[in-house]
This record gives C-alpha cells, sequence and structure tokens, in this order.
C-alpha cells in the first residue's frame, strides 16, 4: 500500500473516532443521570467495537486492546451482569480519555506513543469481577447531585439502527477544499455582480433575461455553499456536559445546565476560535461564580446553581451569552486586587465607573482568586478570552450583579459570509452597510437641513417627534470635506442594541450580495470597520462595524440622555402612535401597510417579471418571489393583468413592496409609487371601504386605507396562505 494511502487511510479513522468519542461521552453523562440506560450503553458498546474493529485494518495494537477491554466491561454492564457505580462511571470515562490520548499521538506521530495503559486494562478486569450484579442509583461519587438540562440535547435518544443508505451515501471532505470552493464562489458572486452592472447599459430583453437566470443560480449556488462550512454550535457544547460534571465535582457544588439555540449554526472557522474562549468561561461560571451549596442556601438560594448557555443572530452577528446565579462579580474587591498587584493606581481605581471596574477582570495577570489551585487563580485567562475573541473582530461585554449572578455576551461579526449589504457613499469613497442594521433609508433636503439641532453637544435630527443622533462618516473617518454647502444628503436610519442613530453620508446607491472578507493586518486595530468586499466595477469598499462607528462617534455615551428625553415626549403623547408606509394603489387610491411587517422595498425591472402559470413572479435574492398587483385585486378595469399593463405603459421598472405576513411567506406588492414613511397617531375614521381593506385612518391630513395582507393575497391567489397555514 502507498504511504499517501495509509495517511488516508489515517485519517479517515481519526476523523470517525474522534465522532464515536463524542457520542459515547455524551452517552456516559446520560447514563449516570436516568434509569433507562439500555439503548445508551448498546450505543457505548457498539462505537467501541467499531473502533477496535477499525483497528484491525492499521498497527495500533495498543488502542485495539484498551478499546477491547473497554468491549467487555460495556458486555457486562449491557447484560446487566455489573451495576452502573460512580467508579464503573469515572472507569468509563478514564478509558474515553485514554484513548483522546492515544489519537492525539496517532494525528501527531502516526504512532501509539510509549505510554503504558496496562494498569488501566487490569482494572477494568477486575471491576467486571467485583462488583456486585445489581442496578444501582446514580450518584457520583462525592454524593454531589450535577443536574443537566439541555434543550435539543440528548432529550430523545435515537432508535439503534443498522447503517442506512442514506448514511453510506454521505462522503467526507477536506476543508480546506471547501475553503477553495468558498472562495471561487466569492469571485463569482463579485463577477455576477459586474455582469449584471454591465447589462443596465443595454436594452436588450433576452440579454437582461439571461443575466437574472444568472443571478437565481449563482445565488443558489452560493446558499448551498455556505450550507458546507456552517455547523452547529452542538460541536462545542456537546463538550460541557462532561465539562461541567468533572469541575462540579472537583469544586464540591451542584450545578444545573440550561442550553438554548443549539442548533444555530456558525461559520467552522469561527467554531474553531471561539471553543477554548467559551470552554474558560464555563469554568468560570463554575469556579468563581456559583457558590458552594451551603452558602447558597445560607443566601436564601437553591442549593444547586444554575449554569446556562445562549445562542442566536442578531443584527447580522452572532451573539452567545454564558452565564451563572452565582455571587457576581465584587468591583470593590476587583479594584483593590488591582491596586495589590500594581495594575492599576488608587486615583484611578477611585475614579472608575462601574464598566470599567468590570473590564479589570481582562487585565493580564489578575485574579480574583487568593488561593492558585488547578482551575484558577494564576491570573491568566479572561485576557487570553478577550484576545482570542478580538482576533475574530468579535466584542465580549459582562454585566454583573453582586450576589445573583454574571453573564458574558459575546458577540462575533460575519467575517467569512456572503451578505446582502448598502452601498454608499461619503467623499468619492464607497462603504458598505450590513442590510441588517438598516431600518430606513432618509432624504434631507435644503429646509430639513435646517432642523438639525444640538443636543448634548451632539447634532440630532427630529423624526417623527424622535430625537435621532446624527454620525456624519466623513467626520468619523476624518477625511477633509471641501463641499461645505450641501443643499441635500442622505440619512441611513441604523439599528445598534436598543437605540438608532443617523449615519450622514452623500449618496444612497444600491443593495448588493457582497463577499465579506477579513481585513488585512493594518486595518485590524480600527473598530469602524467589520471587513472588505470587491463591488462590480472591481473597487476594493470597507464594510462599516454599525457599533464601532456608534462608540467612536461619541453617540453611545450620550444615548442615555437622548432615551429620557425621547421617554419624556412619548409620555406627554399618551396616544397610540402607528409607523405606515405610505405608497400609491390603483387609480391614485392612498395607501399604506404597517412598517413592521414590510420586509424590504426595490425598484425592479419590467423585464425580470415571469408568469408561472397564473402567477407573477420574480427572482429575487436566490429565491421566487410571487408578485401581487394591486390593480388586479381592487381594480374593476378589464386591463388588470400585469404584464399587459407592462406592455401598455412601455415602463422599464416597478415599485415594489416585499411583506411578510409570516416567517413561512414572502410576497411582492406591486405598488404605483412609495410615498413616505410616517409616524403617527392613529385616527380611524371609517370602518373597511372595500374586500382587503382592514380600516381607514388618517394620515398627513389626509385619508389612507390600511390594507389587510392576509385579505389581499386571499383575493390574488389564496393558494399562498396554505404556505401560513401548513407553517
Amino acid at each position: 500500500m502507498e504511504l499517501t494511502e495509509i495517511d488516508d487511510d489515517i485519517e479517515a479513522f481519526l476523523v470517525e473516532s474522534y465522532e464515536n468519542l463524542n457520542q459515547i461521552e455524551q452517552d456516559i453523562i446520560y447514563i449516570e443521570k436516568t434509569a433507562e440506560q439500555g439503548e445508551a450503553l448498546v450505543r457505548i458498546y457498539r462505537s467501541l467495537h467499531t473502533i477496535k474493529g477499525n483497528c484491525g485494518f492499521l498497527p495500533f495494537p495498543k488502542l485495539e486492546s484498551l478499546a477491547h477491554a473497554g468491549e467487555n466491561l460495556l458486555s457486562s454492564l449491557r447484560d446487566r451482569q455489573l451495576a452502573i457505580t460512580p467508579t464503573v462511571i469515572n472507569t468509563l470515562l478514564q478509558i474515553l480519555d485514554s484513548i483522546r490520548q492515544i489519537l492525539s499521538q496517532i494525528e501527531a506521530t502516526r504512532h501509539e506513543g510509549d505510554r503504558d495503559y496496562s494498569a488501566l486494562i487490569t482494572t477494568l478486569t477486575q471491576l467486571q469481577s467485583t462488583e456486585p450484579p445489581i442496578m444501582a442509583s446514580t450518584v457520583n461519587p462525592q454524593g454531589l447531585q450535577v443536574n443537566y438540562d439541555i434543550t435539543h440535547l440528548n432529550n430523545e435518544l435515537p432508535e439503534v439502527s443498522t447503517l442506512t443508505a442514506s448514511e453510506s451515501s454521505q462522503i467526507r471532505v477536506n476543508v480546506n477544499l471547501l475553503d477553495q470552493v468558498m472562495n471561487l464562489v466569492g469571485e463569482l458572486v463579485l463577477t455576477r455582480n459586474q455582469v449584471i452592472q454591465f447589462s443596465t447599459k443595454f436594452k436588450d430583453s433576452s440579454f437582461a433575461a439571461t443575466c437574472q437566470h444568472l443571478s437565481l443560480l449563482t445565488s443558489q449556488l452560493q446558499e448551498e455553499i455556505m450550507k458546507t462550512r456552517l455547523q452547529s454550535i452542538s460541536t462545542i457544547w456537546q463538550k460541557f456536559p462532561r465539562v461541567t460534571r468533572d469541575l462540579a465535582i472537583a469544586a464540591g457544588k451542584q450545578v444545573k445546565v440550561d442550553m438554548e439555540g443549539i442548533d444555530t449554526e456558525l461559520d467552522k472557522s469561527i467554531i474553531e476560535a471561539i471553543k477554548d474562549p467559551l470552554t474558560h468561561l464555563v469554568r468560570n461560571c463554575i469556579d468563581h461564580g456559583i457558590e458552594l451549596p451551603a452558602e447558597r442556601t445560607a443566601c436564601g438560594k437553591s442549593s444547586v446553581g444554575r449554569l446556562f448557555l445562549r445562542a442566536f443572530h442578531e443584527s447580522g452577528k452572532v451573539n452567545i451569552e454564558i452565564g451563572d446565579d452565582g455571587r457576581g462579580l465584587d468591583l470593590e474587591k476587583l479594584k483593590k486586587r488591582a491596586q495589590q498587584l500594581g495594575l492599576v493606581s488608587a486615583v484611578a481605581a477611585a475614579s472608575m465607573s462601574e464598566t470599567e471596574a468590570i473590564n479589570l477582570i481582562f487585565l493580564p495577570g489578575l485574579s480574583s482568586s487568593e488561593q492558585v489551585t488547578n482551575l484558577s487563580g494564576r491570573g491568566v485567562g479572561m485576557d487570553i478570552v478577550k484576545n482570542n475573541i478580538d482576533k475574530i473582530n468579535g466584542t465580549i461585554e459582562i454585566y454583573s450583579q453582586q450576589g445573583q449572578g454574571t453573564t458574558f455576551k459575546i458577540k462575533i461579526p460575519l467575517t467569512l459570509a456572503i451578505i446582502p449589504a448598502l452601498i454608499v457613499t461619503s467623499d468619492g469613497d464607497h462603504y458598505a452597510i450590513p442590510q441588517v442594521s438598516i431600518q430606513e433609508l432618509v432624504r434631507l433636503e435644503a429646509q430639513a437641513i435646517n432642523q438639525i439641532e444640538m443636543f448634548y453637544d451632539v447634532p440630532v435630527y427630529r423624526l417623527r417627534d424622535t430625537l435621532i443622533p446624527l454620525v456624519y462618516l466623513n467626520q468619523v473617518l476624518q477625511i477633509p470635506n471641501n463641499d461645505t454647502n450641501l443643499e441635500m444628503f442622505s440619512l441611513v436610519i441604523v439599528q445598534v442594541d436598543n437605540y438608532q442613530f443617523g449615519l450622514v453620508v452623500d449618496t444612497i446607491e444600491d443593495i448588493q450580495d457582497i463577499m465579506v472578507k477579513p481585513l488585512g493586518k493594518q486595518l485590524k486595530a480600527q473598530s469602524l470597520f467589520a471587513g472588505a468586499t470587491i463591488l462590480g466595477d472591481g473597487t476594493v469598499t470597507l464594510i462599516i462595524d454599525v457599533v464601532g462607528l456608534a462608540n467612536r462617534s461619541g453617540v453611545t455615551a450620550k444615548q442615555k440622555q437622548l432615551l429620557i428625553e425621547n421617554g419624556i415626549k412619548d409620555q406627554d403623547q399618551n396616544i397610540d402612535r402607528q409607523t405606515i408606509l405610505l405608497f400609491e394603489g390603483p387609480e391614485g387610491a392612498r395607501m399604506g401597510i404597517p412598517l413592521s411587517i414590510a420586509f424590504r422595498l426595490e425598484e425592479i425591472l419590467c423585464s425580470a417579471v415571469e408568469k408561472v402559470g397564473n402567477q407573477d413572479v420574480v427572482q429575487s435574492y436566490g429565491k421566487i418571489l410571487p408578485l401581487i398587483d394591486l390593480h388586479k385585486v381592487f381594480s374593476h378595469s378589464s386591463e388588470n393583468d400585469l404584464c399587459d399593463r407592462i406592455r401598455a405603459n412601455l415602463a422599464e421598472t416597478l415599485q415594489i413592496v416585499i411583506v411578510s405576513p409570516s416567517s413561512e411567506l414572502n410576497v411582492a406588492l406591486v405598488v404605483d409609487r412609495i410615498l413616505d414613511i410616517v409616524e403617527e397617531p392613529l385616527t380611524i375614521t371609517g370602518v373597511s371601504s372595500r374586500p382587503g381593506v382592514l380600516l381607514c385612518a388618517v394620515f398627513q391630513g389626509q385619508i389612507t386605507e390600511i390594507l389587510d395582507i392576509e385579505a389581499v393575497i386571499r383575493i390574488a391567489n389564496p393558494h399562498l396562505l396554505q404556505l401560513i397555514t401548513n407553517g
């Protein structure tokens, strides 16, 4: 056999063995805390048998002997000839750790190493002859209870079955190959953007249709390739039950683990980068945060501490929260400790804010533990956690309340993804803003510019009676602006956490799919940018990090006063206010819908409209989007077919409003003209005027028909509503 073939066999063996070990570890933790142990024991036995069998094809006799001894012990447990006791559980975990050691040695040197495991094999043999043949209750070695409550993890154990045809059809692909394919797809997306930009210069409908088809195929390919790199965060979290068990026993504590969002998917590169930081935070919560059972009982708490892990997507970032209900951070103790170690001066400590005091925990060499143990006290860890998060352009924040617990909140930007972004310009340079952060777009002309006020040294604009702080992009980037007499500029209203601010730019161009590429070394220290991309014309464009921009401009620091001012304004107006998107409908009718269900506003080429059966559709962002022409719903004219009207009017573009009446359905309303977005008291002047209208209200002094979206869809094509019903 060729050496390269042997290496390939070893790589495949290692991958499969590590997968088996992960499943074994979950099952061992499971049988420790439940009486339903039969299926889990069978799975552990089969996994060990697989590892032993694979060793027969490769020169790893030491690993084969250890797996065989473990297999014999599992056989006795499975046949109920042996009791499941704390000693047995610890021995099974020791087998697991020993196999991992051998696999690590094989991975590094292609040999098993010189470590001797004969003593462990002897212990396994003795256990089978000394343990009583009855089933014992599940208690850990120190009599401490360790609870696990893991959402969607081992709640229902899968049935043990033989290998199916679908499982055997799967293949393993090298990650480097996926990286190359991903890069090629990114370049294809950029080329697609160039072709579409090029197609707008020609009035050839066939060429435009071909470009639209190319766009659809590229989007679908991009979406599928992205899926191959995404991994569930469970690949990290499945290790935490074992980690929590061992740490709780070592520290003499009782811990309950809650996990939410275990199906949240991240890019593989991010998974690898955050594995160690998350593990360290879990260790910190158990060692420093959660108190001993007696201490918790004395404080009126349950003797069982709670450790929670939560993951979700928000504002284009992956949010991960890890926290406990323990003692919280003692800020005065932290300050004194930092002074004792010479990390801060007494004057600096006395003038620190609460946030600054909490962030002392990130200083190298600082530890709140008075004694050095095998778990903590050396003053290394939290600074490394922060450095590792910083390397992937993430942020970590700490929220703590003494006596109630501490929560670590991590936000990780998309460093390897293809996302829709708004392209804007400032002083001739292009910048990209992720669409998920954008609330709305506002154009300010000369009269409106004069309404900009100064509030707490921050320029603000009163938008629908709400003070919106303004950030001038060119000023934050320190770009000299020669044009001081602007008669018009644009605002991009951006959402950051729980507040909004307006980003002042020169022009707003278009929304494009962009390939997010990591920044070079020269720009990594800049908190203003989350990455870079290449536009269709070949220019390199920086992607703005809206959180970093808000912090750099000082908006975040002043936001508390602005929120108070806006809160006072809201209290003075105890009237039901609604934010409504206004547009012109058939026969000049003034219509509106709640902005909360309006997903996106677009202008599409008429040539992009296609007909499938009786339904007009358009391809948008890799999906087939149904079009609902309001003329067909409300007009009594015989010429209400959308394609006929397009031909009759010789129009080049259509304005559409993409609405989402439910998470399962998106449709596009074809409107005559977008008018405005307003937030005014809702004054009902009449009930439904005709089918498809929910009510009539007065906005900007004019009667407006507020549409009932589900009723409109029912009139246009009731088949579409089945998606909502089935969902």
